[in-house]
């Protein structure tokens, strides 16, 4: 598939930008190419600057579960485009979006809006080391909860060895006071939180691991941090920037019915435009300025278009009662049949799988963790990919990634997908 405008704007790029990209994942290094320039998209279609259509299972990393370009939010962005793009001051759209979230999340009493995940994050730790006066936090290895410093931390030795910084630019004393342990190991959370419970702030978890890949909770998982922290007075964190508003109308912790002490949102709460949020028990929320002594602020925060989009999504999404199982539904379309053309092709692979999300993992072992998910092939997956994108299916550019479904895949376009994986199974 010929690409030459988007490889001259790559170019040019390129000499302007950081590896020509505003993200690193969007510069295709992961799988060896040069990436596509975007020109427009809708529905389930991605159009580059050449014109070609792609199947587009990243659906913007998540925030498009309605597809791109639904035209109830764009209607709701044209009119709020009309009044101002932004204020600086309290405006209606953001309390309407805040009684959404609020309404839709039992554990959020109060919410504060900010204008990305990692800002939502960040603000949320911080918050919960002022209520807790302990300055420790635990993450676990492969979750990722934004580019703060206190997350850009990888394992050490053992299960409860201190973290050293995974990106230059973090002090070595500041990732000391990030603990990580691995995913699902029920044991490794224990032994940790024995040992040093009382100098513990918070424990961050994503309730369903997406950023090596869709890898779900074992049975206990979450059921055991949640006793875990309750027990040892720590801050249970679910940063649910990814599966907020996804697994259910509660998010993940509407699925599996467990409540965190605080929640981070952000991708579909904006309705594609820039936003996150940070909330949970009043009494912890109480503490941010200017009711209280943690400072955050943001001029962009409670932008009066992003939160339009992001009203207009969740009220599309609340009134279409069956809306997460014919979400559903697509998505095991999908799985069933890349299972079967594996199959048929011979191929060994792994697929995850919840609600809307899915990664195919080029393994035969069970995906449960960092270290499992990082037996995967990452070159056949490169291979896999390109075989794909020349067909016009847009997958994630990494293995390490999610493929998200939206509203807009229609069976049509699944199973084109599926046809066209069978013929690039065969050729791996």
């Amino acid at each position: 598939m010929d690409r030459p405008h988007s490889h001259t704007y790559f170019k040019k790029a390129q000499a302007l930008m950081p590896g020509g990209v505003n993200s690193p994942v969007r510069a295709f290094k992961a799988v060896g190419d040069e990436p596509i320039v975007v020109t427009r998209a809708k529905g389930d279609r991605l159009y580059d600057a050449d014109g070609n259509s792609y199947i587009d299972y990243c659906m913007s990393w998540g925030p498009m579960i309605l597809g791109h370009g639904p035209i109830k939010v764009l209607n709701e962005i044209r009119k709020a485009v009309r009044g101002g793009t932004s204020f600086g001051t309290l405006c209606p759209n953001e309390v309407v979006l805040a009684g959404l979230i609020t309404a839709a999340y039992p554990s959020v009493e109060r919410v504060r809006m900010v204008s990305s995940g990692t800002e939502a994050t960040m603000s949320a730790v911080r918050l919960a080391r002022a209520y807790t006066k302990r300055d420790k936090i635990v993450k676990f290895e492969g979750g990722y909860h934004g580019h703060a410093d206190q997350f850009l931390i990888k394992a050490g030795s053992g299960l409860t060895t201190l973290g050293t910084p995974s990106s230059p630019g973090v002090p070595e004393a500041f990732a000391a006071t990030t603990l990580t342990i691995p995913y699902n190991n029920i044991e490794a959370a224990k032994q940790l939180i024995a040992r040093q419970g009382n100098e513990i702030a918070a424990l961050i978890v994503e309730p369903v691991a997406g950023n090596i890949g869709t890898v779900t909770p074992q049975d206990g998982f979450l059921e055991t941090l949640r006793e875990l922290t309750a027990n040892s007075g720590i801050v249970l964190i679910f940063d649910e920037v990814i599966t907020g508003f996804r697994l259910s109308l509660s998010g993940a912790q509407g699925y599996y019915k467990i409540q965190p002490d605080m929640t981070t949102l952000g991708k579909i709460i904006g309705g594609g435009l820039p936003v996150g949020a940070y909330g949970g028990r009043k009494d912890i929320m109480e503490l941010v300025s200017p009711e209280g002594p943690v400072y955050q602020a943001g001029t962009l925060s409670g932008n009066p278009v992003a939160m339009a989009a992001g009203i207009a999504t969740l009220r599309e999404i609340q009134s279409k009662p069956l809306f997460y199982k014919d979400l559903e539904k697509k998505t095991q379309h999908l799985v069933y049949g890349l299972n079967d053309a594996a199959r048929l092709a011979g191929k060994h692979i792994t697929i995850n799988t919840i609600a809307s999300l899915l990664t195919p993992f080029f393994t035969d072992k069970l995906v449960r963790d960092l270290a499992s998910a990082m037996t995967s092939d990452t070159k056949q997956y490169a291979r896999f990919f390109h075989l794909m994108f020349e067909k016009g299916v847009y997958l994630p550019p990494s293995q390490f990634e999610a493929h998200f479904i939206s509203q807009a895949h229609t069976a049509r376009d699944i199973d084109r997908t599926i046809r066209h994986a069978y013929d690039a199974f065969k050729k791996l």
